[in-house]
């Protein structure tokens, strides 16, 4: 009988293949497959991916976590590396440690930077982690963190093989450590070859069972029209983003499903509040009057979205629906424009990201119709962009003056957008807070919010933190969009999710 492969059409390279070192979901989706994270990781009815402990309990105030592991878990195999025993509680304080500690012998290598382990501020966080047996670990944390467990469950947390880092090393091969991945995941790597595809097989001796696909590609194409032909011939099963103009004919092809679901995400475009003028909120605020919202989805979304407004999803808790938008009102954005300086208007670059995402089906359109919005209002814009790894990089390191960017929640917990987006550890030149705006009194909100567990009180701190986020403006907040996957009838047990692509328990039917 013929191997089971599907063929996935998606639309950038990784990164890396290791989550502990990267951010988009483009190489969260390449790593997916690979690994397991301490705690399950399940979004809404979903379960994107299974954890490595069995059970855990908390102490009464919150400060100590002891997990129980799976035993029996095996890591994959590669060219390079057999491993001797199974996953134990080694990995896990390898796979924390090296995030954490400087002096880590793998924490400086290759491109690492560990952007979401120090957004998230977990250096702070964390007091000791300790080895109590072989399938028994001790996390002890300096204060309490409402969110903590949700954030085991992130791809950040993945585990790594502590025993394949010490055969490299042994080997002087360290940089192969986050390219040539070795996880307990349902499917192990193959090859990568850039710009053309990724290839992974069926893990034998997964921990969860033999999956039913034998072989997953991942075929790589920027171009949503070239996926979607690609599909219609057969070439792939499934791609993601397809064009929303085009959803209502791939809907009328007999050999295609579409399945759509409601984002929980945010698209924005982010004002570098360090750079001049941007570091007045009063031109941030010309700026947000200036852009025809409206206009906006209506030419880049058609019906895949709704306006945004805060810096959370209206389908997420604590989302605070008294706060109204700002209009369309190009005369007070003059106005504003001439109280702060700058009647005679000034020059910004806008950049717009090369691929399309989740939260934005075509970055090139949209900047272009803010282009235009602001030119009629004075200030001249320049679009600029990047290959998608260079073009996050540079946002990250502050190069922009504006830049449309968007984000898909990893846990549903507000906290992941609020603190990881807009916090000050994560304005740090590196960081995923592309505003680079640190504000106190915000701040002090989602701290606040972190460190208790009564979600009463959370929701308050977070709706003061919204309303200090419209007074401020650090982002435009652009649309919260429906999430399509297009993929042939042939498929079987796949669901869709608004951020990664899931793969176990997927099959297909043979020719």
């Amino acid at each position: 009988m013929a191997d089971k492969s599907l063929v996935f059409c998606s639309e950038a390279n990784p990164e890396s293949f290791n989550p502990q070192v990267t951010t988009t979901g483009t190489s969260m989706n390449a790593a997916l497959p690979l690994y397991n994270n301490l705690i399950e990781f399940v979004r809404g009815t979903t379960r994107v991916m299974p954890g490595l402990a069995e059970s855990y309990t908390v102490s009464e105030d919150g400060l100590t976590y002891e997990f129980r592991l799976r035993r029996d878990v095996r890591f994959h195999a590669n060219d390079r590396f057999t491993p001797t025993r199974l996953f134990n509680a080694d990995d896990v304080l390898f796979s924390i440690e090296r995030q954490w500690k400087d002096g880590h012998p793998f924490h400086k290598v290759g491109r690492a930077t560990y952007d979401y382990f120090k957004d998230m501020s977990m250096a702070a966080l964390l007091k000791a982690v300790d080895r109590i047996d072989d399938h028994t670990v001790r996390i002890t944390l300096n204060r309490p963190e409402a969110p903590f467990l949700a954030n085991l469950a992130m791809p950040f947390s993945s585990i790594q093989s502590a025993e394949y880092a010490a055969a490299l090393m042994e080997a002087g091969t360290l940089d192969l450590f986050d390219e040539e991945a070795v996880g307990t995941g349902p499917f192990q790597l193959v090859s990568f070859q850039k710009d053309v595809a990724i290839r992974y097989k069926a893990f034998e001796g997964y921990w969860g069972g033999r999956q039913p696909l034998d072989t997953l590609i991942f075929a790589i194409n920027p171009n949503a029209a070239v996926r979607l032909n690609k599909l219609r011939s057969g070439e792939c099963h499934l791609m993601v983003f397809p064009n929303p103009a085009e959803l209502a004919k791939i809907g009328r092809d007999p050999n295609l499903v579409v399945q759509r679901r409601e984002g929980l995400n945010l698209d924005y475009m982010a004002f570098n509040t360090r750079k001049a003028p941007l570091d007045d909120a009063r031109v941030r605020r010309a700026i947000t009057l200036a852009v025809d919202k409206q206009m906006l989805l209506d030419a880049v979304y058609q019906e895949a979205g709704r306006p945004a407004k805060n810096p959370i999803p209206p389908i997420m808790w604590s989302y605070d629906d008294s706060i109204g938008d700002y209009p369309f009102d190009q005369n007070e954005a003059r106005r504003l424009l001439a109280e702060a300086g700058h009647a005679g208007g000034f020059t910004l670059d806008l950049w717009y990201p090369p691929v399309a995402r989740a939260y934005m089906p075509n970055g090139k359109r949209a900047a272009e119709l803010i282009q235009a919005n602001l030119e009629r209002v004075g200030i001249k814009v320049n679009l600029v962009t990047d290959e998608w790894r260079e073009y996050r990089r540079r946002l990250a390191l502050g190069e922009h003056d504006m830049a449309i960017y968007g984000w898909t929640g990893d846990n549903g917990d507000p906290d992941n957008f609020l603190f990881l987006l807009l916090g000050c550890d994560a304005a740090r030149p590196g960081g995923g807070n592309f505003a680079k705006w640190c504000n106190s009194a915000f701040e002090d909100q989602v701290v606040k919010a972190k460190r208790t567990s009564v979600q009463e009180e959370r929701i308050a701190h977070y709706h003061a933190a919204q309303r200090i986020f419209h007074q401020e403006l650090p982002w435009y907040p652009i649309a919260h969009s429906i999430v399509s996957v297009a993929l042939r009838r042939e498929v079987r047990n796949y669901r869709i999710d608004p951020f990664l692509q899931v793969f176990t328990g997927v099959d297909i039917e043979s020719e």
